[in-house]
Parts: C-alpha cells; structure tokens; sequence
C-alpha cells in the first residue's frame, strides 16, 4: 500500500512511500486513528483540464505505472473529487487498467450525493461542545457582553449550524446562528444583538466565515485583512467575526469579543465521534471493495438507513455528479428569523456525534504519530 505525500502534488514529484514500513504495529495503527489532520499530507493543487496540458496526465500516469498501482483512491472533499474525475476521464481516454474512486473526508460536510462525510461529525461535536462551554465562560459576567464565534464554511453552512447542539438541558444555547445559506444584513444583525442584549446580558453568537452579503460580496471583505487565493480560486475567509465585534461595540457601546475557532475545528482530535471514525474507516473498506470489483470513477457515498438507532450503509455514486458540486444546508431546516436551526437538523447532526474515541495518552499528553 503506497501512500503520496501531499496528495497530487507530492505524485508529481514522485514523493510516495511505502505505508506497509510505517505502520507496523497495532498500537501505531490505533494511534494513527487518533492523530489529527491529514496523516499523508494535503495540497491545493488544481489538475490543469486535459486540453490544455496533457504532458501532466501523461506524467501521473507515468509514474502509477511505475510504482505498478492498480487502484487509486483520493481522500477529500470537492476538489479532490474533482481530481479523481479527471484522471478517471484520462485514464479511459488511454485505455489505462487503473481504477480510480473517491473518498470523501471533510468537515465542511458540503459533498453531494451522500448524506454526510467523515469528519463533520467529529467537527460538530468539537463545536457543540466548545459553544457550550464559551455560553458558561460567558455567564460569569456581571456586564452586558457580546460574543461572536467565526465557525468555517465558504458556501455551506453545516459546521455553523452545529453551534446548535450546545443547546440541552443545561445550556440555552447560542443566541442566534449567521450562515452562509441567508443573505446576510450587517445593519439588521447589529439591532438584533441590541435587541438580544436587552433581554440577556450575555450574548453568544455563531457566525459563518463565508456569511455574505445581499450583493453577493463576503461580510470579511469589509475588513482590511489582507487576502489570498488558492489554486481552486478560493479567497482566505478571516476577519468576519472581527469586523462584526468591532459594529456591534460602536453601535450598541458593549464590551464584545470574537473568537476564531478556526483550525482547531479539523484537528481537535481529543474529542472525536467515534461514529465519525467508525464511518470512515467504513467508507474506506467499501472503496477498496469498490476497486478491486472493477469500479472506477466512483465515490463512495454514506447512506442512512435510520435515525433510531441510527444506523447506516455504503453505496457507489458516480464522482462527476460529485465534483465542484456544493450541498447546502436545507433551507427549511432554518427557523423563520433565520437565527436558529430547527428539529429536522438536530435530528440529522446528533447521532453523527455519538461515543468517543479516548486518546492514547503518553507522558500526560496525547500521542500522534507522524512521517
């Protein structure tokens, strides 16, 4: 079993190694479940479209065959389904043996086609928790205060909306949830927290980095931070929670913070759903399963089965239904004022949250393993 260090990018430079001399026990193996972000590496790599540089493919394809892979499997979200696209076209265009399916891994959770993707449980519950905990950080003050949390999500606001689990029986939960899926109005957000704070003194908000405005614009592009453009076309969102403290202290004279979960959010490994580990190793399994019955250009995609018990299963899906597509949250699973989820999403996140997976702890801190 090859591993590409840094995905496509580490391919093109031939940077593969040998995952069989790595791992090499049990106890690496469970440690490797618990060692956050991308294990092998990730890359913002866009593979050029096959009419415009051929020498590309031709080069991939060159070096598969010289390491003799038979299947390849590509971990990731939109972009990396794009990439198993195109080499699956180009690789039946030469009439090529390899089988190529995509994995789907991301906490943005925006995949179509599949119910959800491995890692937005394990993020959910990272940010159901961590809202919890900031709603009671926040209550220990005896002046009124305003807390806007910046959650990621670009177009797709399903890691935002999982602010909403913090609410139980003991927490109320956050005072109002901002995502990308509503055209956002900074004037109306800023006399809504001055409606909010007259009722609580303390008040607690989620908020998208991708919230955009009515013109279509990013509410971060209001602010001076300097931004960046990857290769996909994808401008750095930051500042979006900055900006929104800074209106709401000139306009309601209360004392705010902004917190940027930022990317704690992916790589938080202490506090997994063993339900999100569980399904991913799932998914892996039914991709290998997938390749070597002959399939190819395929993602594997989760389909639920049941809510209680929750239970669910694998099934195949063509990966150009797949890539550069965006799945949106549900708009009628958004209340009326729009800042707030209703029970259909409660219902759809909670049991993906479900169980732990305990670090393995060594000298009093948690243990990775790394290349």
């Amino acid at each position: 079993v090859y591993g590409m260090c840094n995905g496509i990018a580490g391919l093109l430079e031939s940077n593969i190694i040998n995952i069989n001399d790595i791992i090499t026990s049990n106890l690496e193996f469970e440690i490797l479940k618990r060692t956050p972000s991308a294990f092998l590496g990730s890359c913002r790599y866009r593979l050029p479209a096959l009419v415009s540089n051929e020498e590309t493919y031709q080069k991939i394809f060159a070096i598969l065959d010289r390491f003799d892979i038979g299947e390849f499997f590509y971990i990731g979200g939109n972009d990396s389904m794009d990439t198993i696209h195109k080499l699956n076209m180009y690789g039946s265009a030469i009439n090529s043996p390899i089988r190529f399916i995509g994995v789907p891994k991301t906490i943005d959770n925006d995949l179509a086609l599949t119910d959800h993707t491995p890692g937005f449980g394990s993020a959910a519950k990272y940010i159901g928790v961590v809202m919890k905990e900031l709603i009671r950080d926040a209550t220990v003050y005896g002046t009124p205060y305003v807390t806007i949390v910046e959650i990621m999500g670009r177009n797709a606001g399903w890691l935002t909306a999982s602010a909403a689990l913090a609410r139980g029986e003991d927490c109320d939960g956050v005072d109002m949830i901002c995502m990308p899926e509503i055209p956002f109005n900074v004037e109306r957000f800023v006399d809504k927290v001055a409606h909010m704070q007259q009722k609580n003194s303390s008040v607690v908000i989620a908020v998208s980095e991708g919230v955009r405005l009515e013109d279509g614009r990013y509410v971060c592009e209001l602010s001076d931070d300097i931004r960046f453009t990857d290769a996909f076309g994808h401008t750095n969102l930051t500042g979006t929670a900055r900006y929104l403290s800074n209106r709401v202290a000139q306009a309601v004279k209360t004392k705010t913070r902004c917190i940027e979960l930022g990317t704690l959010q992916r790589c938080a490994s202490h506090l997994t759903s063993r339900t999100d580990i569980t399904e991913a190793y799932q998914v892996g399994g039914a991709a290998v399963k997938a390749a070597l019955e002959g399939e190819t250009g395929k993602m594997v995609a989760i389909r639920r089965v049941s809510d209680d018990p929750y239970q669910s299963t694998t099934e195949l899906v063509d990966v150009a239904a797949v890539a550069n597509i965006e799945k949106k949250v549900p708009l009628e699973w958004i209340n009326d004022t729009h800042t707030d989820m209703l029970a259909p999403f409660l219902q759809y996140a909670r049991p993906l949250i479900q169980a732990e997976l305990p670090p393995i702890y060594i000298d009093g801190l948690v243990q990775h393993i790394h290349l």
